[in-house]
């Protein structure tokens, strides 16, 4: 059995320790208390179980055998359907782990079926136990103990993900260092914790306009809207978080551009200096081959060449090569080469 604790609670105090289901729905109609349930990961059939002794709509059934939902707040008659998203930072890893936990909240019940295994729900017992004044308030009281908890347990996360993004903020100027990828694995965490803590203003909120409704106490709604207020400045803060990484994301765009860029103009300027050492070779190459295209020729050795017995075949020879390569210096030089 799923059943991490089950208890019947009369006037405040713990009473009764019921060892299974059938117990429980049993001993809470004879001592007309409250009932609290405790499942962790349970089957079909338990929960199944539950509903059909509590009278659960069908839906809340198949919300609750689903599990992955969104944080929200449903009212199914005189049945409260609730989801919550708890966080934690996990230090070794810089990561947020969310978990899911679901509170049906009935006349005279509080069923838990939890999913992770954040949050403690065993301490939020332990403390409404410690607790008879608060606890004498009823399911709304254990409803109120569980979004304490929470909400309370997003403060080490908002602390975790505080301390990521000073550490990017330090690191987006240092050379040689692409934040990108962390920035946007960051900003994913904090869009994923807005998704989880955004909708609980709203779901407490909704919780408070219903107090006369369904005779919620004055002391308990102030519990409530001390709850609300710690929510509201969560949403805020990771608000703020999220507007710093699209900062930061921007920042360092734009840095890796300038990188970019500066690396292109090394890159343009070597090249430039290459193409210059390449026309300087280019053209001492072409100034060494006129005089070496004129030697060749004179150097074939037919009998019969124009001028080859000229008395002043050998100065021309050698004026033409000097004319040659002068002569193609001095374009070279004109045009920038040499």
């Amino acid at each position: 059995m799923a059943i991490i604790d089950n208890a019947i609670y009369v006037d405040g105090r713990r009473t009764e320790n019921p060892q299974s289901l059938s117990e429980t729905f049993e001993r809470m109609r004879e001592r007309g208390g409250m009932s609290w349930i405790g499942l962790y990961r349970p089957s079909e059939a338990e929960i199944r179980e539950v509903a059909e002794e509590f009278g659960i709509h069908a839906l809340v059934v198949e919300d609750a055998l689903a599990g992955h939902q969104r944080s929200k707040l449903e009212r199914y008659g005189d049945v409260l359907f609730m989801v919550l998203r708890p966080a934690r930072y996990l230090d070794d890893v810089e990561e947020v782990e969310f978990g899911e936990v679901h509170v049906l909240v009935g006349p005279d019940f509080v069923v838990t079926i939890r999913h992770a295994e954040s949050p403690d729900l065993g301490r939020v017992r332990r403390r409404l136990e410690g607790d008879a004044d608060l606890l004498r308030h009823g399911p709304e009281a254990v409803l109120y103990a569980i979004l304490d908890e929470v909400v309370d347990e997003y403060t080490p996360v908002l602390a975790g993900l505080e301390n990521d993004i000073d550490e990017i903020e330090s690191q987006l100027f240092e050379e040689d260092v692409d934040a990108t990828q962390r920035i946007y694995d960051l900003g994913r965490e904090v869009i994923d914790f807005q998704r989880a803590t955004q909708p609980l203003s709203g779901m407490l909120e909704a919780l408070l306009r219903g107090s006369d409704k369904y005779r919620v106490s004055e002391e308990l709604q102030k519990y409530l809207r001390d709850v609300l207020d710690h929510t509201l400045r969560v949403s805020d803060r990771a608000t703020t978080f999220r507007t710093v990484l699209d900062n930061a994301l921007t920042v360092e765009s734009t840095i890796v551009a300038r990188r970019q860029n500066e690396e292109m103009r090394r890159m343009t300027e070597l090249s430039i200096r290459q193409n210059d050492e390449v026309k300087k070779i280019s053209g001492w190459a072409a100034i060494l081959f006129a005089p070496t295209l004129v030697g060749t020729v004179y150097g074939m050795n037919f009998d019969h060449m124009p001028e080859l017995h000229w008395v002043l075949g050998y100065p021309m020879a050698i004026g033409l090569m000097i004319v040659m390569g002068v002569g193609l210096y001095a374009v070279f030089k004109r045009k920038g080469w040499l």
